[in-house]
């Protein structure tokens, strides 16, 4: 630490810090030297060697010195140099800035000099416009003779002359009027309303297109050449010039839309009574129209023009609005709107029209809008159906009152080749659903489904009036039992009729439809039930009129001891139902089955009227035998009637004289239980008035009975098809304190 304290004694310090940067890099340079001085002296032998040291870092300083003083200098000599060139800069600047100084006040000078010149290049400048505007004197003077002509030119449709010195006039004004900044002149003051007559003038024989391509095709092209001049002209000039765009060309396409339009759909519709001889005429003029405009017209334009396409989308915009009209302003029937459907749906884009193979393809009108919107197609189907529904039923109801009618004729119905009864009402009533569903097939399958379920439900009210008349007819047949003198043929055609509707109703759906009509079937199934059971109740009624004065008798001992009664109702069934053979054979086979139930519960009927009481066994016997005879009686006669046994009922009456041959009454809630499991619906008043027939059953032996049934399980429920039948027999009042004891005959 001494030597280095020495040694910054000898190189001596810095005194002051003017330079900081020198001042930094001195004291790194001293900090670098002791170091370097530290480790080369720092061994004892090394000190001999300090003087040689010094000696050699002497001559280096001086080197080092020398070469700094070199560099100093030559810096010092560039920064007078380049003080120097500073000098003369700022003096050239200087120099400069009194010369700026002296041209702007002789720039002053000037100005105020050309602002009294202003004068003069006005007068000038006019003078060279009345200079160019003397050189077209002689031109300027022609121009009202100029549109004189022009104007005779265009009366006389020679427009390639007219537009000609139109052109010529209309260059004479730009050429005048441009110099002098377009100024208002009197003298070219006509030539707007000029190419405006012009325009009308070419765009009338434009729209005498039709007429022209036959008869002057040259006036034609000449008017169409002037237009697309024009065309060019306003793409050229655009709104540079007074009166452009002139549109021309346009204005020649509308021309030929209107007279399109005018020709075929100027006038107001048709009414619907020729709403069909329009359509057929418009069938023929459309196509013939494009034919016309392929041949002539269209030669006649530019290709652009595409004159056919032109053609058909006019037509067809034209006839959008035509039949928009009449649906506005016309109440169209069912025929009309058929008509118009058809037409439109069908005939117009088919290849009977607008779609005919010989027409150009530019004529292919597929992609335009339908003639008829969606919403009108549907508004007009609604319509069609509705109007529809009140002539079909109009037209079921004639029919239903012609049937009617025949019903109180002195004669039988007809009689068909297979020998049933037969009338025309089914066959009219299914020919006018039928032919007014399956023609709407050529209209669309939307329509076809409307018409089908319209049908339908006008069937089920038809068939609801065919049950309103036929309870009429049987109401005047009660008043009147002579008055309609056959009844009960007419009822039996009636079934007939039941019998072709119902295997007819399903050929009315349409093949293919894939709309159900579920609630609709179900009604028509229902009506036409409803249908069957009345005319088998009719019938029925009918057949008990003649049989219930036979069953007064029943029971009685007459009853036990003769044959006549059941003798005589077996000979009126089976001259009633004889008739049955008029009636197709299912029909026939359920009034057979009908007319043996009806007999049997009538039977039943008489039984439990109680008016018999055995007074001994003797009787029951006869009375059990009785119906035991009564059963097969009516068997063998429905059997003869070709009833099958299966379908019969007189069972019964087999069951029930078994509770009438039992000796011992004490064993009757055994042969009860046995009954009621055959026929479930017997009740306890039933019994109760059967024990009362026989006449032999104590009140304690009838309580045995009943507590019998009452114990006994619920029954099964009956089997498929099986009809109750005690159900349906009514039961009398208890008997009245004057009336026999039940045992009192015993």
């Amino acid at each position: 630490m001494g030597m280095d304290t020495e040694e910054e004694q000898e190189f001596g310090a810095p005194q002051d810090s003017e330079w900081p940067e020198l001042e930094k890099a001195e004291r790194l340079a001293r900090g670098a030297a002791l170091k370097w001085a530290s480790g080369v002296f720092y061994s004892p032998k090394q000190l001999t060697r300090l003087d040689q040291y010094r000696s050699r870092e002497a001559q280096r300083m001086c080197s080092i010195e020398s070469r700094i003083k070199s560099t100093v200098q030559s810096y010092l000599e560039s920064v007078q140099t380049g003080l120097q060139q500073l000098g003369l800069a700022l003096k050239e600047v200087q120099e400069a800035g009194e010369a700026l100084v002296g041209a702007q006040e002789a720039l002053s000078k000037q100005a105020e000099v050309a602002h009294t010149l202003g004068p003069l290049r006005e007068l000038a400048n006019q003078h060279r416009q009345l200079q160019a505007v003397t050189l077209l004197l002689p031109q300027l003077l022609a121009v009202p003779e100029a549109v004189a002509r022009t104007q005779a030119l265009i009366k006389g449709n020679r427009f390639l002359e007219a537009y000609g010195v139109l052109r010529q006039l209309e260059q004479l004004r730009d050429e005048v009027l441009d110099p002098l900044g377009r100024p208002e002149l009197s003298l070219f003051e006509g030539l707007t309303p000029l190419g405006e007559e012009l325009g009308l003038a070419m765009g009338k024989v434009v729209g005498s297109a039709r007429q022209l391509a036959r008869d002057d095709p040259a006036l034609l092209v000449a008017a169409v050449r002037v237009a697309e001049f024009e065309e060019e002209r306003d793409i050229q000039l655009q709104s540079s010039s007074p009166g452009r765009p002139r549109a021309w060309r346009q204005c020649c396409l509308g021309a030929l839309r209107k007279a399109l339009e005018e020709a075929y759909f100027e006038g107001p519709a048709p009414g619907p009574p020729g709403l069909a001889g329009h359509l057929a005429t418009l069938q023929e003029a459309l196509p013939a129209e494009l034919a016309l405009a392929e041949a002539l017209v269209a030669p006649c334009c530019p290709g652009d023009y595409r004159v056919v396409k032109l053609w058909a989308h006019t037509l067809h915009q034209g006839l959008c609005q035509h039949l928009q009209q009449l649906l506005d302003h016309e109440d169209l029937g069912t025929q009309d709107i058929f008509t118009l459907l058809h037409w439109a749906l069908h005939i117009y884009p088919g290849p009977e029209m607008m779609g005919h193979p010989d027409l150009n393809p530019e004529a292919d009108i597929s992609e335009l809008e339908p003639l008829l919107s969606p919403e009108a197609v549907e508004q007009l189907e609604r319509t069609y159906t509705e109007k529809l529904k009140i002539s079909i039923a109009k037209w079921l109801q004639k029919a239903l009152d012609g049937e009617v009618a025949e019903w109180f004729r002195e004669q039988e119905p007809d009689v068909g080749p297979e020998g049933f009864y037969y009338s025309s009402l089914p066959a009219v009533v299914l020919q006018i659903l039928d032919e007014n569903i399956r023609v709407t097939a050529v209209i669309s399958s939307s329509l076809q489904e409307r018409v089908h379920g319209m049908a339908l439900r006008e069937l089920g009210t038809f068939l609801r009036s065919l049950i309103e008349a036929l309870e009429r007819f049987s109401q005047e047949h009660l008043r009147n039992a002579f008055r309609p003198r056959h009844y009960v043929p007419y009822l039996l055609a009636s079934l007939n009729h039941y019998a072709a509707l119902s295997s007819s109703v399903s050929l009315l759906k349409p093949t293919g439809m894939s709309t159900t009509t579920t609630g609709v079937s179900a009604a028509i199934d229902a009506a036409l039930g409803d249908l069957k059971k009345k005319i088998c109740r009719l019938i029925m009624d009918a057949l008990l009129e003649e049989l219930q004065p036979l069953f007064v008798a029943l029971p009685s001992r007459q009853w036990l001891s003769s044959l006549v009664m059941l003798d005589n109702v077996c000979e009126k069934t089976a001259s009633f139902c004889s008739q049955f053979s008029r009636v197709q054979s299912p029909m026939a086979q359920m009034l057979l089955a009908e007319s043996e139930r009806a007999v049997v519960l009538e039977y039943l009927r008489g039984l439990m009227q109680g008016k018999l009481v055995c007074r001994n066994s003797t009787e029951r016997i006869q009375a059990s035998e009785r119906m035991l005879q009564d059963s097969a009686q009516l068997r063998e006669l429905f059997l003869s009637l070709e009833l099958e046994e299966n379908a019969q009922t007189g069972a019964v009456l087999s069951a029930l004289q078994e509770l009438f041959r039992l000796q011992d009454p004490a064993l009757l809630s055994l042969e009860v239980s046995s009954f009621l499991h055959k026929f479930p619906d017997v009740s306890e008043e039933h019994i109760g008035v059967l024990l009362d027939v026989r006449g032999d059953v104590s009140r304690e032996q009838r309580q045995v009975v009943l507590e019998t049934m009452q114990a006994n399980p619920p029954p099964s429920p009956p089997p498929d098809g099986h009809r109750p039948l005690f159900s349906l027999v009514p039961v009398p009042s208890p008997p009245q304190a004057f009336c026999f004891p039940a045992g009192s005959c015993s």
